[in-house]
């Protein structure tokens, strides 16, 4: 009868700690689905458990309240029944081995909490846990229909308590969400998927590509225009021959017309319209004519709203304004394109020096014009926060005058190196991460030297 009563003691203790694991894999399984996962699973299958499993999602705060209900009660009943019953079990085995009954009887107690409380841990909450998030949607499958009886079973009790926790919350203003919210910020969806990226769900291009399209809408039109000093421009003026010769020159077909200086822009004049013109009329007929409208956009405007500008402006183009009403630069859809997708380059576009090249293991050449993004982006120099957009307006504003080639600056464990200068523009930087005392320091030109010197 000892026995038999053992045995039973031994399968009611098995029997708690499967209900303890059932609660575990329906509270993992449950929190790590997406709304849109189970959705798209009850539309493809239908049966009665993916319906079950989306029921038990849209009451989650219930449910994973009657979980811990179901983990607290199945894991008391488990100590109470499982210590006393291991430890009569072990007692006399213990004794066996000559050790008096006065110290057995601790002894066998203390390993009878260890062993239950183990295999209470391991099979009851660490495997259902382990399984539930490498297989969540199975999981939820199989225990969510045990788990929603539970749940109907002790709801008095489970309403009672999760009630009581939501009154809490709102005494401290906090609104509690029945639900687990599936929407994911900007940045979140970045962090996803750049770890795609690290764990090879996702290829670095399409990730690069989507990581790129998540940034585009904090992007201003100030930071995608082409500023007003790097602007190719016509006067009202100008003829025809001469709008051929600067489209040929500098391989773009649209141009703002202006009378004086771009702050009293006229409109935009396509290379297009010049074959329009009769060929021998072409010396005589001036640009001015042939200037259509454009759409002018303030700096601030954010990017998604200015690319729908643009698809609407025929001439894919916007004249982009300070705060002051001045022109600020010129924005394209190709601009707009650029940043989503990387440099796109045709047979007519200017064989310019790339923005960024590197230079040494810890050095690079970079663009003046290089906003904070993309030098960190490209070598991974964050910029420190300042009233400025470029690398370049960091060292004119570390410097307070205008540089000439060779100035430098420090921030931290870079060094930034003025290296070539477009009249009062930053054109080119070098820049270079200090070495460590372990590291080959770079000799120092003779030009360097005597410019420190000066200093």
């Amino acid at each position: 009868m000892d026995v038999l009563l053992a045995v039973a003691g031994l399968l009611f203790v098995g029997v708690l700690t499967l209900g303890t694991a059932l609660a575990v894999a329906a509270e993992f399984s449950l929190t790590s689905l997406e709304r849109s996962t189970i959705d798209a699973h009850v539309s493809e299958v239908g049966d009665r458990r993916s319906r079950s499993v989306r029921r038990a999602h849209s009451t989650l705060s219930f449910q994973l309240s009657g979980a811990q209900v179901a983990i607290t009660l199945t894991t008391l009943v488990t100590g109470y029944v499982a210590e006393p019953l291991i430890g009569d079990l072990l007692r006399p085995l213990i004794s066996a081995t000559g050790v008096p009954e006065s110290v057995a009887v601790p002894i066998a107690l203390v390993l009878a909490i260890f062993l239950a409380t183990t295999l209470s841990m391991v099979f009851g909450e660490m495997v259902p846990k382990n399984l539930a998030i490498a297989r969540p949607l199975s999981t939820a499958r199989a225990v969510s229909g045990y788990h929603a009886g539970f749940s109907t079973l002790f709801s008095p009790l489970i309403n009672g308590m999760n009630n009581s926790a939501n009154w809490f919350l709102r005494k401290l203003g906090i609104e509690p969400q029945e639900e687990l919210r599936s929407a994911r910020s900007p940045e979140e969806l970045g962090s996803i998927v750049r770890s795609s990226a690290e764990h090879g769900t996702l290829d670095e291009a399409t990730a690069e590509l989507m990581n790129r399209s998540l940034r585009f809408g904090e992007r201003s039109a100030q930071e995608l225009m082409t500023p007003r000093v790097r602007v190719e421009s016509l006067e009202v003026t100008d003829n025809v021959l001469e709008l051929l010769g600067k489209a040929r020159r500098t391989g773009f077909s649209r141009f703002p017309v202006h009378s004086g200086d771009l702050d009293n822009v006229h409109g935009v004049v396509h290379v297009k319209q010049a074959f329009g013109v009769p060929l021998e009329e072409r010396a005589e007929t001036s640009v001015g004519g042939l200037t259509k409208p454009v759409p002018t956009v303030p700096e601030t405007l954010e990017g998604d709203a200015l690319l729908e500008r643009l698809r609407g402006s025929g001439l894919q183009l916007a004249l982009v304004v300070d705060e002051y009403g001045g022109t600020a630069g010129i924005v394209t859809l190709e601009d707009v394109v650029e940043e989503i997708i990387g440099d796109v380059r045709d047979e007519h576009d200017p064989r310019e020096a790339a923005a960024v090249r590197r230079t040494g293991g810890t050095s690079w050449t970079i663009s003046g014009l290089l906003r904070a993004d993309e030098v960190e982006e490209a070598t991974g120099f964050a910029m420190p926060d300042g009233d400025y957009e470029t690398v370049a307006g960091l060292v004119l504003a570390r410097l307070g005058r205008i540089p000439s080639p060779g100035d430098r600056i420090r921030e931290g464990e870079w060094t930034l190196t003025v290296a070539a200068m477009d009249r009062h523009r930053i054109a080119e930087l070098r820049l270079q991460r200090v070495p460590t005392d372990r590291e080959p320091r770079e000799l120092p030109t003779q030009e360097s030297r005597a410019r420190e010197v000066a200093r």
